[in-house]
């Protein structure tokens, strides 16, 4: 029998964050009998939450802007890779100031807090933080993206983006008694759905096989989700549901600072040597940020846990281009919040020229048909860079249930949706005196069920969004001479600054968000991923289906 010894189950290092202090009142020293108690009033919890989500909804960490700026300094990034680069540190320019959110899916609201053992609030904590979460969204320009359940099937819209996910503990940490200890996170829809848990067995535990099974799941995590990426991998876990919680604290870097090697007493550890390994295979799939080339993921995080004998979980999650996190505290000084980056437009640097090449193709859309635009289209190969002028429909998930059932109904798909690009988004709430809020691409795989139904009815013809499509959406458009066009996921702000020109909602207002909109824009770029002769950027480069000009499938009505 081994002796009693205990070990935090994630020991980690003292912090050495940057902070700046908020405020010092809502926070005192009391006595309770001979016990010195930090007292903090509800208000302080409240405004320590509307500022900090705020915050992480505008700024980003110098740490992440200065990965970014890198990739415009690597000779080994593409061209590609660095337009993208370039794009999301404009966008993080853009969204700094504080009107425009760096992403138009601001988020679920995240709060983890650590509550030393004489810190006194009086209770009600998760409703003080929730208040302030709820300012922060319903005052700015952030959008609604929680739905309530009214029954199995029915939901309806929160319009305040309540409820936040909210878990409180007790910190028990000697020194930490007088503290109050935060992680503030806003986890957009297509970065969270991007995280996995594999339930796997002791014979993944060697080099060859956990080399192997990470290399083929870190493809399957596509680009929908906003590359580049910082990764992280979990293996091991005292249950499944620690092993993803342990996943989303290491892709915000909480847990850097854990040891770098295990012991017998069974805490978890970062593995080094395998976080640049996994990064390496990472830079080899070619997948690149989002459109081809290295910088598929900034960074790695690889955590290894306890397990029980028989159960062995690992989980792949990642943080998206909308890296929005942040620390806090509330100490005997003050209330503090994590130091973000102010002035993002130090990372940019003045363009070269290549960055101002003129290889790319300007498509008027208002100036020809559906069956002009596709001809024009099928004269490029894929990862042929487009800027698109002009008029587009833009409709998601709730839009394209209505329109199949419009199609089921009258047998025929709108006019508007069959001359015009669909573009898959849902725009954040529109400033004061512009055009548009912020306003960039979903996840379109979700659609993906959809095209084969609507492009033989002459709809989805030519569909804008982000990430990669199922083999379904292939072969519809290689029957029906379809194309899908990508757009780069994250610069929000910067599309709805520059690119956005005029927004007006065209049918189902009563959606919110989700509603058929029109819009007008300018010099808006994109990417040719799937064409009308089958082929497919990501199966070419992530080994996916592949390639297949030249077979044709017949078109069906």
């Amino acid at each position: 029998m081994a002796d009693f010894a205990h070990t935090p189950l994630l020991p980690l290092a003292d912090d050495d964050t940057p902070y700046e202090l908020l405020t010092k009142e809502h926070v005192e020293v009391v006595q309770f009998g001979e016990e010195t108690m930090l007292k903090v009033a509800p208000e302080g919890l409240r405004l320590l939450a509307r500022e900090a989500m705020k915050a992480i909804a505008h700024k980003l960490r110098p740490g992440h802007l200065r990965q970014l700026s890198t990739i415009l300094d690597d000779p080994e990034a593409t061209a590609n890779d660095r337009f993208v680069a370039r794009d999301l540190l404009q966008n993080a320019v853009i969204a700094s100031s504080g009107v425009l959110p760096m992403c138009q899916d601001t988020g679920t609201a995240i709060v983890m807090g650590k509550k030393g053992q004489r810190v006194w609030t009086g209770g009600g904590d998760d409703e003080a933080l929730s208040r302030g979460i709820y300012d922060t969204y319903t005052e700015s320009n952030l959008r609604y993206s929680q739905l309530a359940p009214l029954s199995m099937y029915e939901e309806k819209n929160t319009r305040n983006n309540l409820p936040a996910q909210i878990e409180l503990y007790a910190e028990t940490k000697a020194k930490k008694e007088l503290s109050y200890e935060f992680l503030f996170m806003a986890k957009g829809g297509g970065s969270a759905n991007k995280t996995y848990l594999y339930q796997e067995t002791k014979a993944l535990l060697n080099p060859e096989s956990l080399l192997a099974f990470i290399d083929a799941k870190i493809r399957t995590l596509g680009t929908a989700a906003c590359p580049p990426y910082h990764l992280a991998i979990v293996v091991g876990g005292t249950s499944a549901e620690h092993n993803l919680k342990t996943v989303k604290l290491a892709s915000a870097r909480y847990l850097d600072s854990l040891p770098a090697q295990g012991s017998e007493t069974g805490h978890g550890f970062r593995d080094r040597e395998l976080e640049a390994q996994v990064l390496e295979i990472a830079r080899k799939t070619g997948i690149g940020a989002q459109f081809g080339g290295k910088y598929f993921c900034h960074d790695v995080r690889v955590i290894r846990l306890p397990r029980h004998g028989a159960s062995c979980p690992v989980g792949i999650g990642v943080s998206c281009s909308a890296d929005r996190q942040a620390k806090a505290k509330i100490t005997a000084e003050g209330i503090f919040l994590e130091k973000l980056e102010a002035d993002p437009a130090q990372y940019l640097p003045a363009p070269t020229a290549e960055d101002l090449s003129s290889e790319v193709v300007e498509i008027d859309l208002d100036s020809m048909s559906m069956d002009e635009l596709r001809a024009e289209l099928s004269k490029y190969p894929i990862k042929t860079r487009l800027s698109l002028s002009g008029h587009i429909i833009v409709g998601r998930d709730i839009a394209h249930a209505k329109l199949k059932e419009r199609l089921a109904a009258e047998g025929e798909l709108p006019a508007y949706f069959r001359e015009h690009i669909v573009y898959y988004a849902g725009p954040a709430k529109t400033p004061e005196g512009m055009a548009s809020g912020s306003f960039g691409p979903t996840t379109a795989a979700r659609m993906d069920p959809y095209v084969p139904l609507f492009q033989p009815e002459g709809g989805s013809m030519v569909m804008l969004a982000k990430g990669n499509r199922s083999k379904q959406v292939t072969d519809s458009c290689e029957a029906n001479g379809g194309f899908y066009l990508g757009s780069i996921g994250g610069p929000a702000a910067r599309l709805a600054q520059d690119c956005i020109k005029h927004v007006e909602v065209l049918e189902y207002p009563e959606l919110g968000m989700e509603a058929i909109w029109k819009i007008r824009v300018e010099n808006f770029p994109a990417f040719i991923i799937v064409d009308d002769k089958g082929n497919d950027f990501f199966a070419d480069i992530a080994g996916g289906h592949g390639s297949r000009a030249g077979r044709k499938l017949p078109v069906t009505k």
